[in-house]
């Protein structure tokens, strides 16, 4: 080895093609390798998370970041290694992180190349020693493991791995404190440490015997930029309690597992096992890399019950979220009965025909502030039934769950949810936002909406056409009649109140007093794209024109027309800032897939409207490549370039771009 650390000649290279890589230059300028996160998960909400350098930029970033037995929220505990090579009398570092005015170590200037697929690996030439170092979380646990592999240098050289550990809940930060305990318990293969009484412990377990050095130390004061650009405080300590070194010999394996679980005696096949599991696939277009992004928001928490995590780094399960996006996330891939999985285990949540806004462990520590996530749900049924669900489960589990959701919206329920004489739906009050349009600043709500949603009143009325359905192949027809007058009293209210005939779209609400706010939002669009509604095709038309106009960007749909004075086209700054922009012009990449289903309907499925479907789906295809790596973020800004912000991987951004394609590919079937 010598000090030499670039070959000559390297090309400078960001692939924007799918998959990802970094190559040459690119891999040391930082602004471009840390704009660039992967994610990796492990089924049970799980995850392990940073840039394409391992350099940590939010308190979020981990190696093993998860939910530990007897506890619902997801702590970090492993943040990061700390990596060198030790050989001929010289150390050279493999990281990079940031500290106050400086950047240290200076790993990155060693790196080759970043691949994404079919897990986050690095190369680093070191002199003439080349080094691999690959990561995988294995699917069900908690456990990380790490593979290193020199080639290229003819003699062993040492690892040195410190392990930087957090110990706190994900979206906290530590400091520097005397309640940490330092100590370390010995293993041929590693160690075990337990700072915190009140949290496990994490093992680490080589596929070599190591050196354990016990040296207990802070990190003081690592930065963290994303979390200091979005206004929080970006700055902690991290403990490590000693040191792993580990002889690296040529061409031969060093796997380092990380693991809450009782123990992996054998890293090595551990790693083989789930390197096995992910399957790779030669087919490199953006709806490929959707369904292989739609994996990581399945997930089964604590007590083995199936559902959805709305959007990572930290999101957890979220009502509303979970059955938009559930369709998009299972019936769209052909696992009919995955879906039937979630929406059974919604069943034992269902409050007073109220489900969670934010699931928790169970009813009694769940948040109930959503006034459509019980509808959201109930349209998940219809899409279930719709492709091929057991007809029978309809009946006999999911229409008495219908049926209540909907007599308690027409008695009235929490979060000021009441029927008109008329059949219309309103929710919430000024100081209450019960929408999905639910920012609030320490001024109260930004969108209020309270009054009578038109979302909400177009998801009502499909849930009435739909028990009406049901019931009439129950052989209830008395019933079934009922909600037959109720959903036709409501459809001509809707009508009447939501049609603005002079300018051709619908109202985004009526106010308490029935009064029309003419905002262009695109909740409209949701009115025309579900099946069952009360627009004609020509009203759907108009209305998919006129969202195309002031609405439609190349990342989805904004929330506000850019006409409006209230208007905000840039989605940045601090909390208050961001949430004042939330939805008031920003960009959602899920409300795309109802503009395409609307599209379609309102054209009548023809295949030019198919393809331009096609089409908008397809342009996604650089932003796969831009901020969550081979995922879709959760908003972006109104004005051009309509950059990423808000989570880097958010569900029902992919579900909803993966169920536009599949409504593109098909015929109109009625």
């Amino acid at each position: 080895m010598n000090d030499s650390t670039r070959g000559v000649g390297a090309v400078p290279t960001v692939d924007r093609t799918l998959p990802f890589h970094l190559e040459g230059e690119v891999c040391h300028q930082l602004e471009a390798a840390l704009s660039r996160e992967w994610l990796l998960t492990n089924g049970t909400g799980g995850f392990a998370s940073s840039t394409t350098l391992l350099c940590p930029t939010r308190r979020y970033h981990g190696l093993l970041v998860t939910v530990p037995p007897g506890l619902a929220q997801r702590h970090c505990f492993l943040a990061r290694y700390d990596e060198a090579l030790v050989g001929q009398g010289k150390t050279f570092s493999m990281s990079i992180a940031r500290y106050p005015g400086l950047w240290a170590p200076h790993g990155h200037r060693s790196l080759e190349r970043f691949e994404l697929l079919p897990f986050p690996s690095w190369q680093f030439q070191i002199g003439r020693a080349r080094i691999l170092r690959e990561i995988v979380l294995i699917r069900g646990q908690s456990t990380v493991i790490c593979r290193y592999r020199m080639t290229g240098f003819d003699s062993t050289i040492e690892l040195r791995l410190r392990p930087l550990l957090a110990f706190r809940p994900a979206g906290a930060l530590t400091h520097e404190n005397l309640s940490v305990n330092a100590a370390v318990r010995r293993h041929p293969q590693g160690f075990d440490s337990r700072p915190y009484p009140a949290l496990p412990t994490i093992r680490f377990r080589a596929n070599v015997a190591p050196r354990i050095d016990v040296d207990p130390v802070w990190y003081r004061r690592l930065e963290y930029q994303e979390d200091l650009a979005r206004g929080y405080d970006g700055h902690e300590d991290q403990f490590s309690p000693s040191v792993l070194t580990l002889p690296l010999a040529p061409h031969q394996d060093v796997y380092v597992a990380a693991t809450l679980e009782d123990a992996v005696e054998d890293p090595e096949k551990a790693f083989r096992v789930e390197r096995d599991r992910q399957t790779r696939s030669t087919d490199r277009t953006v709806v490929s890399f959707l369904d292989r992004a739609a994996d990581d928001f399945l997930y089964r928490d604590t007590h083995g019950r199936p559902g959805v995590i709305a959007g990572y780094p930290w999101f957890d399960e979220w009502g509303r979220d979970t059955f938009i996006a559930l369709p998009g996330l299972t019936l769209t891939r052909g696992r009919v009965e995955d879906c039937a999985a979630v929406l059974s285990g919604a069943l034992p949540y269902l409050r007073r025909g109220l489900l969670p806004n934010i699931y928790g462990p169970d009813v009694e520590s769940s948040h109930y502030g959503s006034a459509d996530a019980a509808l959201w749900f109930a349209r998940a049924v219809h899409l279930y039934e719709e492709s091929g669900g057991d007809a029978d489960r309809v009946l006999t589990e999911y229409l008495p769950a219908l049926r209540s959701i909907a007599e308690h919206y027409v008695a009235g329920t929490d979060l000021e949810i009441r029927c008109r004489e008329d059949g219309l739906l309103s929710a919430g009050r000024e100081d209450l936002n019960a929408t999905w349009m639910d920012a609030r600043t320490p001024d109260g709500p930004v969108t209020p909406r309270s009054g009578y949603p038109v979302e909400l009143n177009a998801l009502w009325y499909s849930l009435l056409r739909h028990l009406e359905r049901l019931l009439m192949r129950l052989g209830e027809r008395a019933a079934a009649k009922e909600w037959l007058h109720r959903r036709r009293s409501v459809g001509k209210a809707f009508l009447q109140s939501f049609w603005l005939p002079d300018d051709r779209y619908l109202a985004d609400r009526l106010d308490p007093d029935g009064q029309p706010d003419r905002r262009v939002r695109p909740n409209m669009v949701i009115a025309a794209a579900l099946d069952y509604s009360p627009l004609s095709r020509g009203k759907r038309t108009d209305i998919v024109q006129r969202a195309e106009v002031d609405l439609l960007t190349p990342r989805g749909l904004r929330t506000l027309s850019p006409d409006h004075p209230e208007y905000i086209g840039r989605y940045h700054g601090g909390t208050v800032e961001r949430d004042r922009a939330y939805h008031q012009g920003t960009v959602w990449p899920w409300l795309l897939g109802f503009f395409c289903e609307a599209t379609l309907r309102a054209y009548n499925w023809r295949r030019s409207r198919r393809e331009m479907v096609r089409s908008w789906i397809e342009a996604f295809a650089d932003t796969l490549t831009e901020h969550g790596l081979h995922q879709i973020s959760e908003v972006y800004d109104g004005d051009p370039p309509h950059r990423p912000g808000g989570t880097v991987a958010q569900a029902w951004s992919v579900s909803e771009l993966l169920r536009a394609h599949q409504l593109a590919e098909r015929r109109r079937r009625r």
